[in-house]
């Protein structure tokens, strides 16, 4: 009988962004070995972006000398279907329709590839390598551009019939709330609680308020970073900028536990950099809006993992699934 060392097994793993595409070689233990990045822009089909990582990754994988250690790809893309191995639909990268990445890439490359949106990798990659190692109950919020979430039960992503469940920023927690800049829906959480949504909340805020700080800012220079360095000066309206996020946030966390009554929920993203100007206002309200059967039973924490490997690491964390 033969034991396998782990150690020496590796995958890739490719994270698509619609302006760019990372991807590195992983070990089990989450080590990445080598990584690099190109932009998702420059490519007009599905075709072309797969040729570039090729060529990026094959003298990658030479020069580790790991050709033979490959275990397969794991892909983290916006409206990646599970299931399927397609994206679909995907608005924010530049081709469009029902394209069969998975499928093109095995061709390519000659290794399984399995694909997922970025949050459920982001999950898959916290449970693996981050702070919800040993959880088998728990929720992923990204906090970026966007709102994005990977919801673990049992031990298991939630991927839904279609393998597209699990869409919490998109859920409406202001019903005739504002508009969403790309989906037209209002109220949702996205609209509120995203680096984009802040930025709106603070051009709004500062408009009522002309003593703010963020007056001394050019519009097109607001922004989630520019509220927090004015929140950490004190200024009392870019404090409530975060206060206002923080509890709307709250209350659809609150939502959230009481549908899947997880350990903990993990914040990842930029926007998590504002620390406790919006951790103390969402833990607030998410207490405050739960049934006593769920209050004080849920870990509100930051993600572990590197912020700039993190795509990487979720991506590949795929390839160890239900090994």
């Amino acid at each position: 009988m033969s034991i396998i060392d782990l150690s020496k097994q590796v995958a890739l793993g490719i994270d698509i962004g619609g302006t760019n595409t990372k991807f590195g070689i992983v070990n089990h233990r989450g080590q990445i070995l080598a990584k690099g990045t190109i932009s998702t822009e420059d490519y007009n089909t599905p075709e072309a972006l797969i040729d570039a990582l090729h060529e990026q990754i094959g003298p990658m994988m030479k020069e580790q000398g790991v050709e033979d250690k490959i275990q397969g790809i794991g892909i983290g893309a916006p409206n990646a279907n599970y299931y399927t191995g397609t994206i679909e639909q995907a608005p924010n990268l530049p081709f469009k329709g029902v394209i069969p990445f998975a499928k093109l890439v095995t061709e390519k490359f000659g290794f399984p590839c399995k694909m997922t949106n970025d949050a459920n990798a982001a999950a898959l990659g916290e449970m693996l390598y981050g702070a919800a190692r040993g959880m088998r109950d728990f929720i992923m919020i990204t906090l970026g551009t966007g709102v994005g979430s990977g919801i673990v039960s049992s031990g298991s992503i939630i991927y839904g019939h279609d393998g597209f469940a699990g869409e919490l920023g998109h859920t409406i927690v202001k019903p005739g709330g504002r508009k969403h800049w790309s989906t037209g829906s209002e109220g949702s959480l996205e609209a509120y609680a995203s680096a984009t949504g802040i930025t709106i909340t603070a051009k709004k805020m500062r408009a009522e308020f002309p003593d703010s700080m963020l007056n001394t800012y050019p519009e097109d220079k607001i922004d989630s970073k520019t509220v927090y360095e004015c929140a950490e000066k004190g200024d009392a309206v870019a404090i409530e900028v975060f206060r206002y996020t923080g509890q709307i946030l709250g209350a659809a966390l609150a939502n959230f536990v009481m549908f899947s009554s997880p350990e903990a929920i993990l914040l990842f993203g930029g926007v998590i950099k504002a620390g406790d100007f919006i951790f103390k206002p969402a833990k607030l309200h998410m207490e405050r809006n739960l049934l006593p059967i769920f209050r004080n039973k849920v870990k509100l924490v930051f993600s572990e993992l590197d912020e700039a490997d993190a795509a990487i690491l979720g991506a590949s964390a795929l390839v160890w699934e239900n090994k």
